[in-house]
This record gives structure tokens, sequence and C-alpha cells, in this order.
């Protein structure tokens, strides 16, 4: 996924320059999946702040419903923050895999088993010495 949201920001920075109709509806779909997958992931995560602003640009972007702006220079500033927060999306979600790889570390440690934990005052203590036969 990793590649992906990079090769998503690629082609919005791309999307900057003046290019035929075909790239911009390319440039939509790609988007579109994109931030559905981020959409995805943010939701799992509980990070509704990302969530919102990738279904905003999931709108923006939609190739079904289409929005047209008409003009490159609004676009221009778009498709700037877009790519940017794809690209920010991405080395977010590394660090935040980082944290649980070592959570999980932490986890896996041998701890001793429930069973056999004891409370000193769970302890039977027997004050005389058991006989030796």
């Amino acid at each position: 996924m990793k590649p992906f949201l990079t090769f998503c920001a690629l082609c919005c920075f791309i999307g900057i320059f003046r290019l035929p109709i075909e790239y911009y509806t390319f440039l939509r779909i790609l988007i579109s999946i994109g931030a559905l997958l981020v959409l995805y992931n943010t939701l799992s995560f509980k990070q509704h702040y990302f969530s919102i602003i990738f279904l905003i640009i999931l709108i923006l972007f939609n190739p079904v419903f289409p929005i047209y702006l008409y003009r490159k220079s609004i676009w221009i500033p778009i498709d700037t923050i877009t790519g940017v927060l794809f690209l920010l999306i991405n080395f977010i979600e590394r660090k935040e895999q980082k944290k649980e790889e070592k959570i999980t570390e932490e986890a896996t440690e041998p701890s001793i088993p429930i069973h056999q934990r004891t409370v000193s005052r769970d302890r039977i203590i027997n004050p005389k010495k058991p006989k030796e036969e």
C-alpha cells in the first residue's frame, strides 16, 4: 500500500502541469481508489481527523459524479495539497506500525503463567518441617 500511496502523490504532483483530459480522468480514478484505501485504514485505526480529510478528497476527485472547477489555477493548489496529504499519511502510518510492532514484541516476552503466580498471602506456610523417612 505504501508504494501505491506514493504513486498517488506523484500523480497529483504531475497533475499540476497542462496535460490531456484523459490524464485527469485517470487521476480522478486513481486518487479516488487511494482515498478509499486511506479512508478504510483510518476508520479502522479510529483516526477520524484523517478520515474526514480523505472523505473530502474522495468527494472532490470522484470519477462517477465529477466536480468541475474549470480553472487550472484552482486545481493546482488542490493537487499539491492532495499529494502532500498522501505522502503525509504514508509516513504517519509507518510510525504507527513501528509502535504497534514494539507493543507486540513487549507482549510476546515470556511471562510467568497465571497458575504459577502466587501472592505471599496465598502461600501456606508450614512451621513444622516434614518428617524425613
